[in-house]
């Protein structure tokens, strides 16, 4: 998808293997920036480093995005909640550079990928933040998340303090 002028020109596409290194230097760049590099975050995560195998299997599907130049910039995608109930499907590792950030490129990917979560038999979408991630959780809202008082499945990540969910149907 190519968002329209003013926005510089940013598209998303299904990953690929040679993404994988410039997306895992994404991720540890961003989410130190919000306090996210200690234990219980996705960062430690052994997938990081290898995206595009961990999200080519059935029921998972993972975008990035990339500008002008062909840099990625961002990425996002959806998978099943692991330790969760069948027909739950888990928001995963959506984070952008700054330069890509306040442009409605997340709400865009989002709805894309809330899309795919449908079309991929997903009945509700789950996802874990932290406090400070105030932009993200603005658009969780908007888009129609809802806050939950405890985490669901077992996604290892303690260090996140904020859930939430979206019924798909």
């Amino acid at each position: 998808m190519a968002l329209g002028y003013p926005i510089p020109m940013l598209t998303f596409r299904p990953i690929r293997p040679e993404d994988d290194a410039a997306l895992a230097a994404i991720i540890r760049q961003v989410m130190p920036e919000f306090g996210a590099d200690g234990p219980g975050f996705a960062l430690h995560d052994p997938e990081v480093d290898h995206m595009a195998e961990a999200y080519g299997g059935p029921g998972a599907a993972y975008f990035v995005v990339v500008d002008e130049a062909g840099s990625l910039v961002g990425g996002g995608g959806v998978a099943a909640l692991a330790g969760g109930e069948p027909g739950v499907c888990e928001l995963r590792k959506m984070y952008f550079l700054k330069s890509a950030r306040g442009l409605g490129l997340g709400e865009a990917l989002l709805r894309h990928c809330l899309e795919v979560a449908r079309d991929l038999g997903y009945r509700r979408c789950y996802l874990e933040t932290l406090t400070g991630m105030d932009q993200a959780m603005k658009l969780y809202a908007k888009l129609g998340f809802q806050p939950l008082c405890a985490p669901l499945g077992r996604t290892g990540h303690g260090g996140c303090d904020r859930w939430y969910a979206k019924e798909l149907s």
